[in-house]
């Protein structure tokens, strides 16, 4: 009787001093091993944009330990909802390192982004894993992404600029809608580039949004729509390579800091009727536009203008686009009363935009300021009577 019970006593001694001996070994090899790293388990890099649902853990990097080395980490996986992890763990032994040991804010214990709004990126703080969630403002470059070459066997389509990487090269017969990007450039525009290129020439084909405030990664063509909607892609395509694009405003107000306006006046000799249409051409190239701080802005591609005969404008051929300085008066009144430097490209006095300067693309205005602008001008009137007003917003 004795001897029976003394075996069960054993036994458990035993036990104990296995599983001390276990949770020793253990505690010891974990210390040679380095822990794992919260950047080692992601699904996407970190930098990368990040919007609410979306999956930044990849479970099968997760490192596996043995069951009895962390018996926690099996209640911790229940309490989580992670079955699958634990029943795998109780019958193999292994049990993977919970997700919850390597997240921080805006993600589950799934590992699903969550308890943000608008674009956020993953990052990494201090030893976790977190959403960082978009600031009221983010903006980026617009920035040449792909390009296309005419090579001697065909037209080389490169993503990441013309020394970046080459994903197709396509016969000229096969330059179509489904083959290049004819969101800036028209696939007949293409063919006719081709056609009239040298070998070695390249035509810029789309852009990406590089460079942003907050530090996030560059966002590829495809995926600006995604995450910051075909606003933003629309504005793209009116602005030259380089510019600021605002691509996310959360919740703000819009108050007016400054105001300008300025008649059109008469000067029949040019024709009132061509210079009002130059006017309400400048407006619309510059309507809109968004200055985020600390950066500069062009207005408008692709405005037309209609050239009028001028003897003094020996340096653009005896035409200039008359009409355009009382809108760039207008323009530039506003913008110098809230304290900005006078746009580049622009002059003081009556001439205010020079022969041979573009109205819109030629012209830069500097926000000096700490908080976004936005410009807004429209005209009133026809003829001689026109009149160009100007109204410079904080965002904010």
């Amino acid at each position: 009787m004795r001897r029976s019970l003394l075996n069960p006593i054993l036994a458990f001694g035993a036990l104990i001093i296995l599983i001390i001996g276990i949770s020793y070994v253990g505690n010891t090899i974990e210390g040679y091993v380095p822990p794992q790293k919260p950047q080692e388990i992601t699904s996407i890099s970190i930098g990368d944009t990040v919007t609410t649902g979306m999956d930044v853990v990849d479970d099968s990097k997760i490192r596996k330990v043995a069951f009895l080395y962390h018996p926690d980490y099996l209640n911790e996986l229940f309490q989580t909802g992670n079955y699958l992890q634990a029943i795998t763990g109780l019958l193999t032994g292994s049990i993977e390192t919970p997700v919850s040991e390597f997240i921080g804010a805006n993600i589950s214990p799934q590992g699903i982004a969550q308890g943000f709004e608008g674009p956020g990126f993953l990052s990494v703080q201090g030893q976790q894993l977190v959403v960082t969630a978009p600031q009221t403002f983010v903006w980026g470059y617009k920035t040449t992404y792909t390009v296309g070459i005419k090579t001697s066997n065909g037209l080389e389509i490169r993503t990441g600029g013309k020394n970046g990487k080459v994903v197709n090269v396509i016969s000229e017969s096969d330059i179509n809608n489904n083959t290049v990007p004819h969101d800036y450039v028209s696939v007949s525009t293409t063919k006719k580039w081709y056609s009239n290129a040298d070998t070695g020439d390249y035509i810029i084909m789309d852009y990406s949004l590089n460079g942003f405030n907050d530090g996030r990664n560059p966002i590829t063509p495809d995926n600006i729509k995604k995450f910051f909607g075909q606003s933003v892609v629309d504005y793209m395509e009116n602005y030259p390579s380089g510019s600021p694009i605002m691509a996310y405003s959360g919740s703000q107000s819009e108050t007016t800091v400054a105001s300008y306006s300025e008649s059109l006046g008469s000067y029949p000799e040019y024709g009132d009727a061509a210079r009002s249409y130059n006017a309400k051409q400048f407006a619309t190239g510059w309507n809109g536009t968004i200055i985020p701080p600390k950066t500069s802005s062009s207005g408008k591609l692709n405005i037309g203008y209609q050239p009028i005969a001028d003897p003094n404008a020996t340096s653009t051929g005896g035409y200039a686009t008359h009409g355009v300085c009382p809108a760039g008066r207008s323009l530039r009144g506003a913008v110098t009363s809230l304290g900005l430097g006078l746009p580049s490209g622009m002059a003081w006095g009556e001439l205010s935009v020079p022969y041979g300067v573009s109205p819109t693309e030629g012209i830069k205005i500097y926000n000096s300021q700490n908080y976004p602008i936005k410009i807004l001008m429209w005209t009133e009137g026809s003829d001689s009577s026109t009149v160009i007003y100007t109204r410079i917003v904080k965002l904010g």
